[in-house]
């Protein structure tokens, strides 16, 4: 069986306040032709096919469209909510979309009831585990702390005992939305940090043919049975470097996975360029990115006049643009950003304690703030469902 793994669409997010939607659409298009000419069985899409909870009413048309030209094709398509999605909104009329083989698995309660697909060597079942938010679908896995291993291990030993009760040779694949360990982040995606954990074991995977897993913007092999699609359009310059694609998956009679990545079209290259402004105005070996969306840091010791009109009469797609003067990291100037820089929200504010009261948070006091953080999360959450 052939599947074309994909995810991470976020349809009606902007890059940099440029309007992403025709990109998204030629996306679509992009995957109506691969599912086409590359003879795909099946298509699945691990979350965040929007990119809030209550998306635009244009990229709400664009999902319908998309809906319409994948069942045209008569090709089943699987997919899952994840964080940005409202599980509930998008889950609406999934039984009758179900109908014209557009499969929506949103509520996390049917995680172990597959979608079953035949092919010449018998079934393949597909497991859509939607976002799993650990505060709130920790009862209806009966995990005593919430965390996102303990919520997904849980999802997981349901499906597995599904997955027992099956034709002996039926195949399997799930599709997850999660952070796995091992797997590199970018500045796009939103932080799902509970308790201070984000990241699960590959390990949680066992005992399924194929895990095609949502949430990371970069495309990356966890294992060879475990994998990230990445998103197909780039969502930050942290993503700069990323080759956006889809994974074709091919399922031999064993279950066997062989994997090729399908490159997916950009509307324009990204490049992050550093140094003053006169050097990048003048610099020859960054004529290759006069065309691309630029983010640019200039490192001037003082802020020189009108930096974005000079940088866009030579880079006239200059989006960004910030000011990191190269001063010794012991200058009182070095601002507070830098300071706080690859530090979680737990970290700045135990931070914040010592430097109050001359001594750091205890082990119950670290708890607290914990607990703290994770129920603001969870609030967030329901809120958004319920917006």
């Amino acid at each position: 069986m052939r599947l074309l793994h994909t995810s991470d669409w976020h349809l009606g997010r902007a890059f940099h306040r440029v309007n992403m939607l025709g990109a998204q659409a030629g996306f679509i298009g992009h995957l109506v032709t691969t599912v086409r000419e590359r003879g795909v069985d099946a298509v699945v899409v691990s979350g965040d096919v929007y990119d809030r909870a209550v998306p635009p009413l244009a990229a709400v048309e664009l999902f319908d469209d998309a809906l319409h030209r994948l069942a045209d094709l008569g090709v089943p398509t699987v997919m899952i909510s994840g964080n940005h999605d409202s599980a509930r909104r998008l889950g609406v009329g999934a039984g009758l979309i179900g109908r014209a083989g557009i499969h929506l698995r949103t509520d996390p309660s049917a995680c172990a009831t597959p979608v079953v697909l035949r092919d010449a060597f018998g079934d393949v079942a597909f497991y859509g585990l939607p976002y799993l938010e650990p505060a709130l679908v920790k009862d209806e896995f009966g995990v005593e702390k919430p965390g996102h291993e303990a919520v997904l291990a849980a999802a997981m030993d349901r499906v597995r005992a599904d997955l027992a009760t099956r034709a002996r040779g039926t195949r399997s694949v799930v599709l997850a939305h999660a952070f796995v360990t091992g797997g590199e982040a970018s500045d796009s995606e939103r932080d799902i940090t509970v308790g201070g954990v984000a990241a699960v074991p590959a390990g949680v995977f066992d005992g399924v043919d194929y895990a095609a897993l949502g949430h990371l913007h970069g495309c990356q092999t966890i294992t060879e049975r475990v994998r990230y699609s990445g998103s197909p359009l780039p969502y930050s310059f942290s993503e700069a470097d990323h080759r956006k694609s889809m994974w074709l998956v091919d399922l031999d009679a064993d279950g066997a996975v062989t994997a090729e990545r399908v490159d997916c079209p950009v509307p324009r290259a990204l490049a992050r360029i550093r140094g003053t402004l006169e050097e990048l105005l003048a610099d020859p070996g960054l004529a290759r990115h006069e065309e691309a969306w630029i983010e640019a840091t200039l490192t001037d010791a003082v802020r020189p006049a009108d930096p974005m009109a000079r940088l866009a009469e030579r880079f006239p797609h200059t989006l960004s643009l910030a000011f990191a003067p190269e001063r010794a990291p012991e200058d009182p100037d070095v601002s507070y950003a830098q300071r706080l820089a690859d530090r979680s929200d737990q970290e700045i504010a135990e931070d914040f304690v010592a430097h109050v009261r001359g001594a750091g948070p205890d082990e119950h006091e670290q708890g607290v703030l914990r607990d703290a953080f994770d129920a603001v999360r969870a609030d967030e959450a329901v809120r958004e469902v319920a917006r």
